[in-house]
């Protein structure tokens, strides 16, 4: 389980929404929602930077 870890990049909130191009409060609900997985330490939350590339991958859109 350790190797499967040590490949494994975390993001921050912050470095998610420049890669997107968002704001930190759209990462924010995309995670509160189970739209973007996370992980939380503490009070921050850190996002697997393959995650991050499957979303910007397929698009998500909201057209409402």
């Amino acid at each position: 389980m350790a190797d499967d870890l040590s490949d494994v990049r975390f993001l921050t909130v912050a470095e998610v929404a420049d890669m997107m191009r968002v704001s930190r409060m759209t990462v924010y609900r995309m995670v509160h929602s189970g739209e973007l997985p996370a992980i939380r330490f503490g009070r921050s939350f850190r996002v697997p930077e393959s995650a991050v590339s499957a979303v910007l991958r397929t698009g998500v859109a909201d057209v409402g």
